[in-house]
């Protein structure tokens, strides 16, 4: 059997692996087993009960956080000169069109969220082999095609994530950052699952909210009762 390191004997000591933890308890536990020097990111991943495969039965969708996710997005926004003021107003990160298009088919994605509108989606969808992979490809369901261009990017630097059911049935996102305190890493997982049991399609049968785990970045995952959320 493999040496365990001093840092894991002091983690495991904290929580029961094979526990399944209210929602309060895991928000508040989430902190004690993080032992990085810098301020981790907290993620939950939940696996739902829909098969991704059939349209019916794909679950996609945006949610703002209450207490934002404790990062500094940084926004792209290509839109056309018009909006520019708008966007740089709002807080933007980068505003352009065909300059940062250009820069895009040479590679570079250095930003989290890109917003756009529709007068010019011909020349973003053309980006779409290179932002398509990346998560970075605008989408008017998740509120980054749109006309309402300062409002977009208000929306997502106050804490607006998109999330999107992998193939396995499977959501994951950066919900926190382990400096917040638990009550309010507890709000935003609460807001993010709430809104995905309201997305429960009417085709999914059985058990639609099947496990959900929380983990900040490097410490192991803390296993939730469902229970304590869908009650």
């Amino acid at each position: 059997m493999g040496r365990i390191a001093k840092k894991r004997k002091e983690i495991l000591a904290k929580y029961d692996l094979d526990k399944a933890y209210s929602l309060d308890e895991a928000c508040n536990l989430v902190k004690e087993i993080t032992t990085t020097k810098f301020d981790a990111s907290v993620d939950i991943s939940v696996r739902l009960g829909v098969d991704p495969r059939k349209a019916n039965q794909m679950i996609r969708g945006t949610v703002a956080l209450p207490h934002g996710t404790g990062k500094d997005v940084q926004v792209l926004v290509l839109c056309t000169p018009d909006k520019e003021e708008e966007a740089k107003a709002a807080g933007a990160d980068y505003v352009g069109l065909d300059e940062y298009i250009d820069k895009i088919k040479q590679g570079w994605t250095d930003v989290d969220v890109i917003i756009t509108m529709p007068s010019v989606m011909g020349k973003v969808g053309a980006l779409g082999r290179v932002l398509g992979p990346r998560g970075l490809m605008p989408n008017p369901k998740t509120g980054t095609v749109t006309m309402e261009i300062g409002k977009a990017v208000q929306e997502v630097k106050a804490g607006k994530i998109d999330f999107k059911v992998d193939k396995y049935g499977n959501i994951h996102s950066g919900i926190a950052k382990v400096s917040f305190e638990g009550d309010k890493i507890r709000d935003n997982a609460k807001e993010i699952l709430q809104t995905l049991i309201k997305m429960k399609p009417a085709a999914a049968k059985g058990t639609y909210i099947k496990s959900i785990h929380l983990s900040s970045t490097m410490s192991p995952s803390i296993q939730i009762d469902p229970k304590s959320v869908v009650a």
